[in-house]
C-alpha cells in the first residue's frame, strides 16, 4: 500500500472540518462573551446575547461552550478580556474599510491587519480617516470606488478574504463597487 488507507483519508478530512469548526466557534464565543459582558447573562433580558446564542445554535456549537462563554462574559469564569475595536483602513485604488474586531490583544490584531494591508498595497488609517465615508447606522458607503478589470477585482476579493481569515475580525465594510 502506498499510504492510501481509509483511516488516513478520514483523518485528513476530519482534521480540515475540525479546524473550520474551531474557527467559527471561537468567533461566536467571542460574540457571546462580549454580549454577556455588556448586557448580562440572561438571554431573555439581553437581545444581543439571545441573537449570539441563536448563531451558536445554528452553527451547532456545544451547549457547554455557550455556557462557558456566558460565564466568561459575566465574570464568573476567569479568562481573557475581549475588547470591541473598530479599525479604519484604505485598500488599493483608495477604497475605504471599516473593520470591526473583538480582540484580547490589540497589538497582535493591529500587526495582523497591517500585514494584510501591506501585502495588498493598502494601509491602516487613523480614527476618523475612513468612518466619515459610511452612514453610522447602516454602514452603507456614501460614495463608491468603481473597480474595473478582472485582475483588480480579484486583488480586492483576495484582500477581503485575507481579512476574513483573521480570527479577531467580526465585520468588514468597504466602498468598492465592481464594474464588469
Amino acid at each position: 500500500m502506498s499510504g492510501h488507507s481509509k483511516w488516513h483519508n478520514i483523518k485528513r478530512q476530519k482534521s480540515a472540518n475540525d479546524a473550520q469548526k474551531s474557527k467559527i466557534f471561537s468567533k461566536i464565543s467571542r460574540l457571546i462573551t462580549v454580549a454577556a459582558k455588556h448586557g448580562g447573562g440572561d438571554p431573555d433580558a439581553n437581545p444581543t446575547l439571545r441573537l449570539a446564542i441563536q448563531r451558536a445554535k445554528d452553527a451547532r456549537m456545544p451547549k457547554e461552550n455557550i455556557d462557558k462563554a456566558i460565564k466568561k462574559g459575566t465574570g464568573e469564569l476567569e479568562g481573557s478580556e475581549f475588547q470591541e475595536v473598530i479599525y479604519e483602513a484604505f485598500g488599493p485604488h483608495g477604497g475605504a474599510f471599516l473593520i470591526y474586531c473583538l480582540t484580547d490583544n490589540i497589538n497582535r490584531t493591529v500587526s495582523e491587519l497591517r500585514s494584510v494591508f501591506n501585502k495588498y498595497n493598502g494601509s491602516l488609517g487613523t480614527k476618523g480617516s475612513a468612518s466619515y465615508i459610511f452612514v453610522p447606522e447602516t454602514k452603507e458607503p456614501t460614495f463608491f470606488i468603481d473597480i474595473k478589470g478582472q485582475e483588480n477585482i480579484e486583488k480586492i476579493d483576495n484582500l477581503v478574504e485575507s481579512l476574513e481569515d483573521l480570527d479577531d475580525i467580526q465585520d468588514i465594510f468597504h466602498n468598492y463597487r465592481f464594474v464588469e
